[in-house]
């Protein structure tokens, strides 16, 4: 094998390595999927989101169903009012829905998950979720254990 072909397939090698580690930096950082803004719109108020962050999954029953796409501040009730785009094939989401924010694994990137209600009648693009569960903070669980062990004693 001459010196020319060797060199040409350390560097297809080499790209292809880069290629890859692209492809991964994507998938981490949740940038895969540039697209997919066609879905519907709906809010949801929570009195702390955590680490809650724009992008992060939207799931019901362990299934990605859209991303969270924005949060904001309401000066009024303060809350954080997140918005959520949901896919358009999950369109059947009952208005009586209730939105958590939870934490994959024990220490893992927050998500917020639907529990479909049982109402007849279903989201559309502009509703706002009514039950919510704000994040478990877990330097506020420690400090209540705390606080609940010292009053013990």
């Amino acid at each position: 094998m001459n010196t020319r072909t060797l060199e040409l397939l350390v560097g297809l090698f080499v790209a292809a390595g880069l290629a890859a580690l692209f492809m991964l930096a994507m998938s981490v950082s949740n940038l895969a999927s540039f697209g997919g803004d066609d879905g519907y719109v709906i809010k949801a108020r929570f009195d702390n989101i955590g680490g809650l962050k724009v992008r992060s999954p939207v799931a019901a029953s362990g299934v990605r169903i859209g991303r969270v796409s924005d949060i904001s501040y309401d000066l009024e009730g303060f809350e954080a009012l997140v918005t959520m785009s949901i896919d358009p094939q999950y369109n059947v989401f009952p208005i009586d829905s209730s939105a958590s924010i939870l934490t994959s694994g024990l220490l893992g990137e927050q998500y917020i998950g639907l529990e479909p209600g049982a109402e007849e009648e279903f989201l559309v693009a502009g509703s706002e979720i009514d039950i919510t569960q704000s994040a478990l903070v877990l330097e506020e669980i420690i400090g209540q254990f705390i606080y609940s062990k010292a009053d013990e004693e």
